[in-house]
């Protein structure tokens, strides 16, 4: 599991958008993944409510799912998107960070299918919820 987790952060870390975005691997089991993002103004979607845009939000869903793909026992190395469908619930509060965990709850021979969901402070309440199918890379 050592090796997954380290092969995970320098996925993250080697993608662009995850550094700009201050993305954070902050936990990883097997079939799981935890990545935090820090509020930014510079992410805002409305600048009269300061709700960062859900474009922030795809995107650390997106990249946990494909951790939490890589972190399986049977995904044996890297992954890409498939499919990946975000409900939006309600608004993340301004000013709060977004916990993003995402589990990847079946393989097949070439697919993966994950369930993810973002949240802020409010863990009772996501901020959005998503399903997606994700390449498993043998």
């Amino acid at each position: 599991m050592a090796d997954k987790a380290h092969f995970a952060r320098q996925f993250i870390a080697a993608i662009p958008h995850a550094r700009a975005l201050g993305m954070s691997l902050t936990a990883l089991g097997q079939g799981s993944a935890e990545i935090t993002m820090p509020y930014d103004k510079r992410f805002v979607g409305d600048p009269k409510t300061g709700v960062l845009h859900g474009g922030a939000i795809s995107a650390v869903m997106d990249t946990c799912c494909g951790a939490a793909v890589m972190s399986h026992p049977s995904a044996p190395g890297a992954t890409a998107t498939i499919d990946l469908r975000i409900d939006y619930m309600r608004a993340a509060t301004p000013g709060q960070t977004i916990t993003t965990r995402a589990t990847c709850y079946h393989i097949t021979r070439a697919v993966a299918f994950v369930r993810a969901e973002a949240l802020d402070e409010d863990m009772a309440n996501p901020v959005a919820v998503a399903t997606g199918a994700f390449t498993v890379e043998r």
